[in-house]
């Protein structure tokens, strides 16, 4: 229960219309189809990843979960706006370990390839700033969604980012990487909301979650995420999601209505399913995989879920062009 918004801050995804395709047919094109289990190779955390929502220690740790979290914002304000400079590299030491394997980015574990993630940033982005958006500590994993951009005031800028990191012992030894250009113009579906503004404003405001209750979103929320694109049982969508729930993906519009018409379309998807996941204050970040995919197989997305009520209300997302892996 540490999430930290630092500026204002379903389900859906198209290849070009509709909410839910890109992330569905990125999996045809970057996850096996066939189950498979976690091989006896695999370190205790990779099996983590796939048995217990990629937690490997217990998720009601509020001590260690706070220490994890400030290990990884000073990383960002160490080493993100130079990462060529002295500072980022001691702070990368540091922070990363020598052999910390890395999901996504097409970078090198380790410390230089977190310092060559946000390096790629600057080239990517002329003058980019990580402006941080919204983070989450639960049990050994820390998440961060951010914009990088020239104009901090401006969201429709640069790029949408989140990662997430599994730390022990204080540092970090495994990470995950998400990143995809903002679109710019006008979009088809006539959503205006940015990919990082908070508008989920209810009449009466619930008090903040215990730990207890953000374990009960977490599961609920995977569950839900499973049932739509896993098992692709759009009943789901009437028994879980808010019917005006927020979207921020800007090729589908808010509710729940454009899921239902893909869904009751009949058109087939591969199915995806959360293998990584955490819960931190109203908010619940997964990880998706083709069906059956190992830990080391390319992840499709990073979506955030604010739930509230027993209802999903507001949706968040970052999905790479090609899936990260």
């Amino acid at each position: 229960m540490i999430s930290t918004r630092f500026s204002s801050s379903l389900l859906s995804r198209t290849a070009a219309v509709l909410a839910g395709a890109a992330l569905l047919t990125g999996c045809a094109a970057g996850g096996p189809s066939a189950a498979a289990a976690p091989s006896s190779s695999e370190s205790p955390a990779q099996a983590a990843s796939t048995t217990s929502g990629g937690s490997s220690i217990a998720r009601d740790d509020a001590a260690t979960e706070k220490a994890n979290l400030t290990v990884v914002t000073r990383l960002f304000s160490a080493a993100f706006p130079d990462p060529d400079s002295a500072e980022a590299r001691a702070v990368a030491a540091a922070s990363v370990e020598k052999d910390a394997t890395v999901h996504g980015g097409n970078n090198a574990s380790g410390p230089a390839g977190l310092l060559a993630q946000f390096a790629a940033a600057h080239k990517s982005v002329s003058g980019a700033q990580a402006v941080i958006k919204r983070t989450a500590a639960d049990g050994d994993l820390v998440a961060v969604h951010y914009q990088i951009t020239d104009d901090p005031s401006d969201e429709r800028t640069g790029e949408a980012a989140a990662d997430v990191f599994r730390l022990a012992g204080g540092k970090i030894v495994e990470r995950w990487a998400f990143a995809q250009p903002i679109a710019q113009g006008p979009a088809a579906s006539g959503n205006t909301n940015s990919m990082f503004s908070d508008l989920y404003d209810p009449a009466t405001p619930s008090p903040a979650p215990t730990e207890a209750q953000e374990e009960k979103n977490r599961v609920f929320t995977v569950a839900a995420f499973d049932t739509l694109f896993k098992d692709q049982d759009a009943r789901i969508l009437d028994r879980a999601f808010d019917p005006n729930y927020l979207q921020h993906n800007p090729v589908a519009p808010n509710g729940t209505a454009a899921l239902k018409s893909l869904f009751g379309g009949g058109a087939a998807f591969p199915p995806i399913e959360s293998t990584v996941s955490l819960s931190d204050g109203d908010l619940v970040w997964t990880l998706s995989q083709a069906v059956g995919a190992k830990v080391d197989d390319p992840y499709t997305a990073l979506d955030i879920f604010r739930v509230d009520g027993n209802l999903i209300r507001e949706h968040w997302d970052v999905v790479p062009t090609t899936p990260a892996g």
